[in-house]
């Protein structure tokens, strides 16, 4: 079988999946709510970023995404779907690889409309703080955020393809995400820089300190998503289904 019938069954089976689907309206959902909560916090603070502040909801967002990408491959693991899976599709690299597809491009795409939900929050809640931020620097964190978004999604699915389970890639990138890298994330100019979510979310920023801008700290990111993929491939060819 070629690769564009399996992506085909791939993508059939990401949008019939309700919980799927609900996991990238919540990207959407989630982002925007909590970045207009803390657009809605006016107190005085000399280091106020007003793009970031548009995009703070990417933090909590981006659990969304993990869990998409982490349920789209965790399904296979679930009453022999897999072996049905590559009985179909005998080459397991390139069912592998149909997947990833299947799971960029939908959180690409939502985390693009996420990006542009971002900049209309934030200049509705912002208001005149909202007047230093130019067009470039606006588009620029639309694009990272979507591009963010997707490559946490299949950093998500490579490690539950090496895990062969969705609940034991959430119990670590979720409390990693939200407490580990918090707590060691203020360490700027060390190995912190290069967290996953720490090196990708510097394009939300106006400005930012570190060893890393916009674009380096993306392929910092895009390079964990790819070491996790790698991972997760070795494991589908490897171990039986």
């Amino acid at each position: 079988m070629t690769f564009a019938p399996v992506l085909r069954s791939e993508w059939i089976k990401i949008r019939t999946l309700r919980s799927l689907v609900a996991a990238l309206l919540a990207v959407l959902l989630v982002t925007a709510a909590f970045s207009a909560l803390a657009g809605l916090d006016d107190s005085a603070d000399g280091d106020f970023d007003p793009l970031f502040s548009a995009f703070f909801g990417v933090s909590f967002g981006q659990i969304a995404a993990i869990a998409f990408g982490a349920q789209a491959v965790s399904v296979e693991f679930q009453g022999g779907a897999l072996r049905v899976t590559l009985a179909a599709v005998p080459h397991r690299g390139r069912w592998f690889a149909a997947k990833a597809v299947a799971i960029a491009v939908p959180a690409l795409l939502v985390g693009l409309f996420t990006g542009a939900a971002g900049l209309v929050v934030g200049e509705a809640v912002l208001g005149t703080r909202w007047s230093g931020v130019t067009w470039s620097e606006g588009l620029r964190a639309a694009v990272g955020c979507g591009v963010y978004l997707a490559l946490m999604a299949l950093f998500a699915a490579g490690l539950t393809a090496l895990l062969r389970s969705g609940v034991a890639t959430l119990s670590i990138l979720v409390p990693f995400l939200l407490i580990v890298s918090f707590v060691v994330g203020g360490v700027s100019g060390s190995a912190a820089d290069f967290l996953p979510d720490k090196a990708g979310q510097v394009v939300l920023h106006e400005t930012w300190d570190g060893s890393l801008g916009p674009w380096t700290g993306l392929a910092v990111t895009a390079a964990w998503a790819a070491a996790a993929l790698f991972a997760g491939a070795w494991s589908v060819r490897r171990r039986d289904a």
